[in-house]
């Protein structure tokens, strides 16, 4: 179809009823998620030491986030191979829902709050990467060019319920209590259930993959177990080097606890597997067609761009957790004219600076930025996007850092000052995170579109574990010994190593993004 035609074709009429559902989810999702830690701190985790509370409430915290974005896998294996993704969202909201009923009731019960926190990880995790790749169904080559918009209306309205999600909850919590705190966003996910029901006459639904001798683990399988005349087998040898290695961080599960040991492992086999598979790829040649072969090194090609994001989600996530502690040592600005006093009274309420701004730099960018852009000669490419994203990042915690620095000095520092690094962070995202849904879904083989999107949300899960791994490593002794000598604090220090850990990142993601081949794998009408 020709540009001139593009502009006649028309909007699905399904898309409302997706959009719909994914922002009273969100609202649902980001309610819970954004008052959790201080509710830790102040209730559950109130049998604990006070000085340990708030390192424990980040450790459960980031274990839930691991979760959340470690079911991203069981949800698209699921929908891929056996339901579709219609069935598996439905039947993971459900699922969902019910985690949401577990904290309303055991407000009070460790077991069965953490029991609902299971649930959500399970129900989120499980239907995050099918809604994604379930509006990308929607459309073909005919429509594609409005699939962009939709993407950022996806992620607008992802947006949207957060932001009032980030401001409502908090009140919630304080006026309220917990049950109704945690109830409200348990009947928006309800609600977002309900929505998403009511459209299933209309969605376009492609089936399930049937099974294939020529699926993307059977390649992988062949390449690496095939032999070579005169040739010996290094990318098997890889690969066995990244087994033993999970192996002995399951051994470390006593040290690092189960979640982050788990994880460890799996991004240990996934590492050391893929990297092995590369080796030898063009063995399988000799078993599997080539478009077989050539669809799993565009998989491992996109995987190392998932992989060099995740240094940005160590930094994202901790919004929710590092920041909101952080906030809660500053003073609010109740002098200040301008200062929202009505309405921002706790420091977990900044959050919803992150949404709000999402809400007004997607429509900027699209309206007046990108276009800028491409007069002046620059095109912003996806990669390009993304790689600004995650420097941006890392400036936002330079900033952080610097106010920390403050705060250990004795200077009282104003919360108002959080909007700076809040500002820069969400610019990342939005250049990073909003890019990169439309980016994971056409670079995906027709046949991995649900996995390739769970693939990119485990990046999540990798950045929580660096930060799971780096505050274990800062309790050490020696490590403690080395900051104080330094004369930071351990805050101070986490914030300038995180900020370095994105630098090294933007860095090599600048690198590997110039030799990133671009795909195209809209289906056709």
């Amino acid at each position: 179809m020709t540009d001139a035609l593009q502009p006649a074709a028309r909007l699905p009429r399904q898309i409302p009823f997706i959009i719909g559902n994914e922002g009273c989810e969100r609202f649902s999702f980001y309610g819970m998620r954004n008052i959790l830690t201080s509710f830790l701190i102040g209730t559950l985790l109130l049998y604990a030491p006070e000085a340990d509370r708030a390192a424990m409430a980040k450790d459960v915290f980031h274990s839930f986030v691991i979760g959340v974005y470690f079911f991203p896998l069981l949800g698209g294996w699921l929908a891929d191979r056996y339901f579709g993704k219609y069935n598996t969202v439905l039947w993971f909201s459900l699922i969902y829902c019910a985690g949401h009923a577990c904290l309303a009731i055991f407000e009070d019960h460790r077991q069965g709050f953490y029991t609902g926190l299971f649930l959500i990880a399970l129900g989120s995790g499980g239907i995050k990467p099918l809604v994604v790749s379930f509006v990308g169904d929607q459309f073909d080559q005919s429509n594609k060019h409005l699939a962009r918009m939709v993407f950022d209306a996806f992620y607008w309205i992802i947006n949207f319920g957060s932001f009032f999600a980030a401001l409502l909850t908090p009140i919630l919590l304080r006026s309220h209590g917990p049950a109704v705190a945690f109830g409200v966003p348990g009947v928006l996910m309800l609600i977002a259930t309900i929505v998403f029901w009511l459209g299933r006459k209309r969605y376009v639904h492609v089936p399930p993959a049937a099974a294939d001798p020529h699926a993307f683990l059977k390649v992988v399988r062949s390449a690496l177990l095939a032999r070579a005349p005169g040739q010996g087998r290094p990318g098997l040898i890889v690969a066995g080097l990244g087994g033993v290695l999970a192996l002995g961080a399951l051994a470390a599960i006593p040290v690092l606890g189960f979640v982050a040991s788990a994880c460890l492992a799996l991004g240990l086999v996934i590492a050391f597997g893929g990297a092995g598979a590369s080796l030898q790829l063009e063995r399988a040649r000799a078993l599997h067609p080539g478009e077989a072969v050539d669809g799993v090194r565009a998989v491992l090609r996109i995987l190392i761009v998932f992989a060099l994001t995740t240094p940005f989600f160590s930094l994202f996530d901790q919004k929710a957790s590092t920041w909101v502690l952080q906030g809660q040592a500053m003073v609010i600005p109740h002098h200040l004219a301008w200062w929202p006093s009505w309405l921002v009274k706790d420091a977990a309420q900044m959050q919803a600076l992150n949404p709000l701004l999402v809400m007004l730099l997607i429509p900027f960018n699209n309206l007046v930025l990108y276009p800028l852009l491409r007069r002046i000669g620059i095109e912003p490419t996806p990669l390009r996007r993304m790689g600004v994203g995650i420097g941006l990042a890392c400036l936002a915690w330079v900033f952080a850092g610097g106010l920390q620095l403050e705060m250990d000095s004795g200077v009282p520092v104003s919360l108002a000052w959080q909007i700076v690094p809040y500002a820069l962070l969400t610019l990342g995202e939005v250049l990073l995170s909003a890019t990169a849904l439309e980016f994971a879904y056409s670079q995906a083989p027709a046949a991995m579109k649900g996995v390739i999107m769970a693939f990119w949300y485990l990046a999540s899960t990798f950045g929580s574990l660096w930060v799971l791994l780096t505050n274990a490593g800062v309790r050490n002794e020696a490590v403690t010994r080395q900051i104080t000598s330094a004369g930071l604090s351990e805050n101070a220090f986490l914030m300038f190593f995180f900020a370095g850990f994105a630098l090294v990142a933007t860095l090599a993601f600048a690198w590997y993004a110039r030799r990133y081949p671009m795909q195209d794998n809209y289906r056709t009408a």
